[in-house]
């Protein structure tokens, strides 16, 4: 009767809300709360990009730090979103998400107020683990409550991703000079958190819903070995491969654009357009691969978009300059396509949730040294055609894994 009563607990605690069909405000709030999740779950980061010169002289940071600093958030993001699994099985997504958020905003509100490089640390890490676990568990959330919209919902999500990281790059240094110093304005953002935290509240109070042989019986499925799944790998280096090149635009293209003899104000204003043409692309892309048995022929289009970027960044960056961006902001769209591949190439939740943690953990290990061994070539050629050429081998072997993990299969059956 005990050990009844302790699996029934534990089925409850990944329970999806209430579905009644007169009342369409349980679906409506997860919503809301998915949308808010996401944009929390890029400000911390490129909020801190904007006034990192500021951050450093506030602290006493060295050149040296400052570089650890900006490979932090794909390394806090492997060793931390591994953990999501053990947390999830335990607590319910939901609630690991809910705690996420609280972490986030308590990084983000405390590390302005610390006066040591080590402090400033150790709050940015705080943040970045619980954007980590969110990370991992979103497309879990998505599965789970919305098996039958998975395009149209991981859109949503991957809009709110594109338009939290666009609004802090654009938003952040005129919030700090409103409020009159960086300290304010770089944690302005906890109150970002603060509201997104509201209805995630909400929805651990409505864990009462039917279905609960539906959640035990997945809660005590055979854990998925994901990594013996070729899918599954074909998935974490695509991703890896991805966030390798979103990194080195986030931080590097503006200098290629200034380099080629672009005003520093227009390359800034290139990025915001490469990064904010993601919001609408990130919500139409995902309800097109969800339609598709193989999602090869999408994994294709970004690809070319992608190597036509380089090559014009390689031939004229200055003169096309607006055009290599917008090419670019498309090829970036593979971040919304993987999440979306996360949710359909896995069969249970919990195949997802494993899924999700694998590919994200392993993609962003492979994403750490990209961006560091372009500013090395960089500043070791003088130039940008060395850097480049590494982002045309990547981009190829980005197209070459998207091809197999575009296939029209789950990870369950492979393993």
């Amino acid at each position: 009767m005990g050990s009844t009563l302790r699996r029934q607990k534990a089925a409850d605690r990944h329970l999806p809300l209430t579905s009644d069909a007169a009342s369409p405000w349980p679906h409506r709030l997860m919503v809301a709360a998915l949308l808010l999740a996401a944009v929390n779950l890029r400000p911390a980061i490129t909020s801190l990009g904007a006034l990192l010169e500021e951050v450093r002289a506030g602290v006493g940071m060295s050149g040296t730090v400052a570089g650890l600093l900006t490979s932090m958030p794909a390394l806090c993001f492997a060793v931390f979103g591994s953990l999501a699994p053990r947390l999830a099985r335990r607590y319910g997504p939901a609630a690991v998400i809910t705690a996420g958020l609280g972490a986030i905003g308590a990084g983000v509100a405390i590390r302005p107020l610390l006066g040591t490089t080590a402090g400033f640390l150790a709050a940015s890490a705080l943040a970045l683990a619980g954007i980590a676990v969110s990370n991992v568990l979103m497309p879990v959330i998505v599965k789970r409550w919305f098996p039958t919209r998975l395009g149209p919902m991981t859109g949503l999500y991957s809009m709110g991703l594109a338009l939290g990281t666009a609004s802090a790059a654009a938003l952040t240094v005129p919030v700090t000079d409103a409020l009159g110093g960086w300290r304010p304005g770089l944690g302005a953002w906890t109150l970002l958190a603060a509201v997104a935290v509201v209805p995630w509240l909400a929805v651990q109070r409505r864990r009462d819903g039917g279905g609960a042989g539906g959640a035990a019986a997945e809660t005590a499925e055979r854990p998925v070995r994901v990594v013996r799944s070729p899918t599954a790998w074909a998935l974490a280096v695509f991703f890896g491969f991805q966030a390798t090149a979103a990194y080195v635009t986030m931080g590097w293209l503006p200098q290629i654009f200034r380099d080629a003899g672009v005003s520093a104000g227009t390359a800034g204003v290139l990025l915001a357009v490469t990064m904010g043409m993601g919001v609408p692309l990130a919500f139409v892309l995902p309800r097109l691969a969800a339609r598709l048995s193989h999602q090869g022929p999408i994994v294709a289009v970004l690809a070319v978009c992608g190597l036509a970027g380089y090559a014009g960044l390689w031939f004229a960056p200055a003169a096309g300059a607006w055009a290599w961006a917008l090419l670019l902001a498309v090829s970036n769209c593979a971040f919304p396509l993987i999440l979306t591949l996360i949710g359909v190439r896995a069969r249970t939740g919990p195949g997802v949730v494993r899924l999700s943690a694998f590919v994200q953990g392993t993609g962003y290990l492979i994403s750490i040294p990209g961006p560091l061994v372009v500013g090395a070539l960089y500043e070791s050629t003088d130039g940008w055609h060395a850097p480049i050429v590494v982002l045309v081998v990547l981009m190829l072997g980005q197209l070459t894994v998207g091809m197999i993990a575009g296939r029209d299969r789950v990870v369950e059956d492979e393993v």
